[in-house]
């Protein structure tokens, strides 16, 4: 299944001739089981699952100039990034199998977050599925058809993995398995069967700490080449997904409460326990966690939290606890942000 699938990838198109100029916006996404550990290429060690979001994002205009030395210039916020280009080049060699005609082709590429960057909130991501994006408005502006959003996928994960999730929305899930129909390790799917409460669930992201992280995820996913919890963290998140499906289908709050922290745990206990070992929560973030958990008890409003590979603080919760929420936000949490700065986001529906 999947030689068929990297078989219908694969591109007849060639070198052409004209420029073009694709604009795209791709949101972030917060894994609710978390993927980490990969094998090559780009392959997931467990499957996961994710909200797509929808205020942070990328923004990414492709000028595709036909040329006949190929070169990419990037800038990122209106300065120029020599140092992002390494990855870039990296990426677009790796797809050239798949989308031939770019070889014809110089990249000028202008791009921009609504969020930090490489502060742990998936800008990889966001920004990955955003030149996916364009470059498949490429390839079916060359071939007269639709964009491939599965391609896209396919794409975006060669660059990131987790910007396979970003692509639509708003529950996405990566990764092979058997209670999926049709997940793949290839590319990201819609989860389409969630309770409609899902729909429309909310993420305040609480910027606890918004420099670079000390150690990129590239890093942290190497590290469980030789970790000694690999193999039963894998199976752990297997079973999880397993439970959230079920959970996701019928709307049940507790358990998806339950489901969510311990993931959010169980992704920085793999941290904790590597060689060498690194820790990328703050004081800061443990402080919220305990005010989360201690208002979620006396409130019986339910508010979690999730966190991705970095200090700041995913708070998810129904959108009509909004009120609520940021009330605790703005009276007790976001003194444990920098500057007392938070995002209010909710969930998406992809790449625009």
């Amino acid at each position: 299944m999947n030689d068929q699938l990297l078989e219908e990838f694969k591109s007849n198109l060639k070198e052409n001739e004209f420029s073009y100029k694709a604009t795209h916006r791709a949101p972030s996404n917060i894994a609710l089981v978390k993927y980490w550990g990969k094998y090559d290429p780009q392959i997931p060690a467990n499957p996961s699952i994710s909200f797509t979001l929808s205020k942070a994002f990328t923004d990414t205009t492709v000028f595709f100039e036909p040329s006949k030395s190929p070169e990419i210039n990037l800038k990122f916020e209106g300065e120029a990034k020599p140092s992002f280009i390494p990855k870039i080049q990296s990426f677009v060699d790796r797809i050239g199998v798949y989308c031939p005609y770019l070889k014809g082709y110089s990249l000028n590429i202008e791009t921009s977050n609504s969020f930090p960057h490489s502060s742990g909130i998936a800008s990889s991501a966001s920004g990955m599925a955003a030149l996916a994006m364009a470059i498949c408005n490429l390839e079916a502006k060359l071939s007269g058809s639709e964009v491939n959003l599965k391609k896209a996928s396919f794409l975006a994960r060669l660059g990131s993995g987790s910007a396979a999730r970003s692509i639509e929305g708003p529950l996405m899930s990566w990764g092979f398995h058997k209670d999926i129909t049709e997940s793949s390790d290839l590319f990201a799917t819609p989860f389409l069967e969630a309770h409609p409460i899902f729909n429309t669930y909310q993420d305040a992201i609480l910027l606890v700490h918004k420099g670079v992280k000390s150690v990129s995820s590239t890093v942290g996913h190497n590290l469980m080449n030789n970790h000694p919890f690999a193999k039963r963290r894998f199976a752990q998140a297997n079973d999880h997904l397993a439970k959230l499906l079920t959970v996701l289908r019928g709307g049940e709050l507790d358990q998806f409460i339950e489901i969510v922290e311990l993931e959010a745990l169980s992704l920085h206990a793999m941290m904790l326990s590597s060689t060498p070992s690194y820790i990328l929560m703050q004081p800061g973030t443990l402080s919220i966690i305990q005010r989360i958990r201690t208002f979620r008890a006396e409130t019986n409003i339910p508010v979690c939290f999730t966190l991705d590979a970095g200090a700041n603080v995913h708070v998810l919760y129904p959108v009509e606890n909004k009120k609520r929420v940021i009330d605790l936000i703005d009276n007790e949490l976001a003194a444990f942000c920098e500057d007392r700065q938070y995002l209010l986001d909710e969930c998406g529906f992809g790449a625009k």
